[in-house]
C-alpha cells in the first residue's frame, strides 16, 4: 500500500521508511525542510512538502495513501502543551481526510507516565493524574476516530528508552550528565525500572500495527519490560570509564538536573499482548549491550 508517514527523516521514521519499501510498501514521507526532502528521496520514498501545523498539507497527504503513520511530535518541553495541542489537532486533521475509508492510521505515542510502580499492560487507561497524562490526549482521539468516524486507528506505545544509532533521547542525555559530572549516577537504590526497544524493532511493530492491527486498540512497543536505572547507569559508568554511585533524592536534583525527575519514575511495561496478536518479535540488541558496545 502507499504509507504517508510524518516523521519518516526523523530517528525512528528513517528506519520505518526502509522497512515498508523493504516489505513491497511505497512510502510518501512528510518533509518540512529541503533536507528532510533530499533524505526521503534518496531512501527511495516519495516527498511531501509541510508539517504538523499545516493542516492542509497533513490532509492533502492522507487522501493520497492507503494508510497513514504519524511519528512526528514537536520536543519542545519549555512548552509541552503548545506541542501537544499541535499534534493533536494534526490527527484530527488527518482523521478527518480518512473519515469513512476503512484505512489505517497508527499513531505513535509513549508509555511514560501511564502507570506507575505496577506492570502497565496494552490495556491499561494511563494514570489521568500524572503530570505526562495529557500527552495521551491524541490517543483519545484516534479511539474516537475507530469507533465513531470508520477510521482503523491504533496506538503505538513507544517506551521511553528507544535505542540504537543516532540516539538523541534520554540516554544521550544521561552520558551527557556523566560526561559533565565526571560520574554516573542513579538515585538511592537505582531501582527504578525503564522499559526500552531498539529502532528497529519498533519500526517493525508498526509495520504490522499497519498491515494487521486493530481499530481502537494499542500496542506496546518494548522489547524489555523494565531495565534498572542502576543497570542504565552502571553501563554508562563501564562504557566511559567512569565511576558509577548513588546519589540521594535531596541531592539528585542538584546534580542530575532533568534526569533526576525521570530517574525515579518505576514503569515496568508489557508489550505480551502486542506480540501474540501482531506477531512481533523482537529480535535487536538490548539497551545495556547497546550502550556499552555503541554508545
Amino acid at each position: 500500500m502507499r504509507v504517508f508517514v510524518t516523521g519518516a527523516a526523523g530517528f525512528i521514521g528513517r528506519v520505518l521508511v526502509k522497512e515498508l519499501l523493504d516489505h513491497g510498501h511505497q512510502v510518501l514521507g512528510l518533509a518540512r525542510s529541503s533536507a528532510n526532502a533530499e533524505s526521503l528521496t534518496k531512501a527511495g520514498a516519495e516527498v511531501h512538502r509541510g508539517d504538523l501545523e499545516n493542516v492542509e498539507s497533513l490532509k492533502e497527504g492522507a487522501r493520497a495513501a492507503d494508510g497513514v503513520i504519524h511519528l512526528a511530535f514537536v520536543h519542545d518541553f519549555s512548552d509541552f502543551a503548545r506541542c501537544v495541542r499541535i499534534d493533536n489537532e494534526a490527527i484530527k486533521a488527518i482523521g478527518e481526510a480518512l473519515t469513512g475509508t476503512g484505512k489505517p492510521f497508527v499513531v505513535a505515542s509513549g508509555t511514560l507516565g501511564i502507570l506507575e510502580g505496577q506492570l502497565a499492560t496494552e490495556d491499561v487507561d494511563p494514570d489521568r493524574s500524572h503530570p505526562m497524562a495529557v500527552r495521551y490526549s491524541s490517543a483519545d482521539i484516534v479511539y474516537s476516530l475507530s469507533k465513531e468516524k470508520q477510521v482503523r486507528g491504533s496506538v503505538v506505545r513507544l517506551a521511553p528508552t528507544v535505542h540504537g544509532a543516532e540516539d538523541w533521547g534520554f540516554i544521550p542525555m544521561l552520558i551527557g550528565t556523566a560526561r559533565s559530572n565526571g560520574y554516573a549516577a542513579y538515585i538511592e537504590e537505582g531501582a527504578s525500572r525503564w522499559p526500552a526497544v531498539h529502532k528497529v524493532d519498533a519500526a517493525v511493530l508498526f509495520r504490522l500495527a499497519l498491515e494487521k492491527g486493530t481499530a481502537g486498540l494499542t500496542y506496546n512497543a518494548v522489547a524489555e519490560q523494565g531495565i534498572s536505572t542502576k543497570e542504565i547507569t552502571s553501563a554508562i559508568g563501564k562504557r566511559l570509564q567512569l565511576p558509577v554511585k548513588s546519589v540521594t533524592s535531596g541531592e539528585a536534583e542538584e546534580k542530575l538536573g532533568l534526569m533526576s525527575h525521570l530517574l525515579v519514575l518505576d514503569q515496568p511495561t508489557s508489550s505480551d499482548k502486542t506480540q501474540r496478536e501482531l506477531g512481533w518479535k523482537p529480535t535487536q540488541i538490548g539497551l545495556l549491550a547497546d550502550i556499552e558496545a555503541n554508545y
